[in-house]
């Protein structure tokens, strides 16, 4: 059911003198609205995870170097074709975000570099297959969604960036009228009957891309969709072709229908732990990876009559979208990666080598060195779990 309610007040029977006062809209599209403020009832409104920016598992609000092709805010990549043409952080330069929110992500051209036909330069997120589903693009039933955002640049123009999986591809665009000025964008995209039909499974479902910059051969005509391999529009701005350029983008969201709806604000528990299917650590909420602490380690002991391996066991927080690639760090060196702290009774600690294995959705287990017979010995460290798109 999709309407709009409108009342001033809505009045128990007479057998209780109680009131609530309204004066503002219900809307039962997916969510309801009371005097302003959004809230959620069952469901995913908002299909875009950490649309507002506010998880950072790897880098913990620390600038990245300009050589970043990957994830940067949990969720969201920063890729360039040709490296360190891009600068990206959590809340750049340390604006103000736009009104409700406190977290943005941000970027900044190094130099005024020259797009080339094949360039792609972008921020980008990809969906889970399962999380889109119901879209039914290139399908029969394919339905109208719409994307809306928050944007600011110290450039002016024409911006692009498009929908794509690997049957169809959406180029859209969009103006920015006022530089450095948090900008409210919204883009409606109308589902293809025959293109687009996205993976419905643990895989990559669709691609939101925002254009930093994008050669000719990856441009299209915007709001058409094409079986081409465009990621923006047509004529758009190049961020990197301006040094010192800056582009910042919050607040996204992705919701069926033709109209944008206030941006599903979830709890910091609830949008941490969908991240966490794809990317989980062992290290502190706001501890990067890398950093030398025993907050949080992973601690086994063994005692043993025969000489073994030590071997750990580690559960994860939430189920993962697939076996993930584990890193395993050493919890007393700096961004030491591959070993364990080890030590037994009458010997000083040491490192020495640790081995994933069998890394399933729920848990992996780890083994180490070969430890002698009849010794109570312990070990502990850090470590990752990468399973993103």
């Amino acid at each position: 059911m999709a309407g709009t309610l409108t009342v001033d007040t809505i009045q128990s029977d007479s057998s209780y003198a109680s009131t609530l006062n309204v004066a503002s809209k219900i809307n039962f599209s997916g969510g309801m609205q009371i005097g302003g403020q959004d809230a959620t009832f069952g469901g995913m409104r908002n299909r875009i995870i950490n649309g507002d920016m506010r998880i950072d598992q790897r880098f913990v609000g620390a600038a990245t170097t300009n050589a970043i092709n990957d994830f940067v805010v949990d969720r969201w990549v920063v890729g360039q074709t040709t490296t360190g043409k891009l600068i990206a952080q959590q809340n750049l330069n340390s604006l103000t975000p736009p009104p409700g929110f406190t977290t943005y992500l941000g970027v900044t051209s190094q130099s005024a570099y020259s797009i080339g036909s094949s360039d792609i330069f972008r921020i980008y997120q990809t969906l889970e297959g399962y999380n889109i589903a119901d879209f039914g693009w290139g399908t029969a039933n394919a339905i109208t969604a719409t994307l809306s955002f928050w944007v600011r640049s110290s450039l002016t123009g024409l911006f692009g960036g498009a929908f794509n999986n690997a049957a169809g591809r959406y180029p859209f665009s969009y103006t920015i009228n006022s530089a450095n000025t948090w900008e409210y964008k919204t883009i409606t995209i109308v589902g293809s009957t025959t293109l687009g039909a996205a993976n419905i499974t643990n895989g990559s479902g669709i691609s939101i891309q925002f254009s930093l910059g994008t050669g000719t051969t990856y441009s299209g005509t915007a709001g058409v969709w094409s079986a081409t391999n465009y990621l923006s529009a047509t004529g758009t701005t190049s961020v990197v072709g301006t040094s010192g350029a800056t582009f910042y983008v919050t607040g996204v969201q992705l919701e069926k229908g033709s109209a944008a709806s206030p941006f599903e604000y979830r709890s910091y528990g609830q949008e941490l732990a969908l991240c966490q299917r794809y990317y989980e650590k062992s290290y502190d909420t706001l501890t990067a990876p890398g950093t030398v602490t025993t907050s949080g380690v992973v601690y086994t002991t063994n005692s043993s009559d025969s000489a073994g391996s030590l071997v750990a066991h580690v559960p994860f927080s939430v189920p993962k979208r697939t076996g993930p690639t584990i890193t395993l760090y050493n919890a007393n060196f700096a961004s030491t990666t591959g070993t364990w702290r080890y030590a037994r009774s009458g010997v000083s600690e040491t490192s020495y080598n640790m081995v994933s294995l069998y890394p399933g959705t729920r848990a992996f287990n780890c083994y180490g060195n070969t430890v002698a017979a009849w010794t109570p010995a312990y070990q502990y460290g850090h470590w990752t779990a990468d399973a993103e798109l």
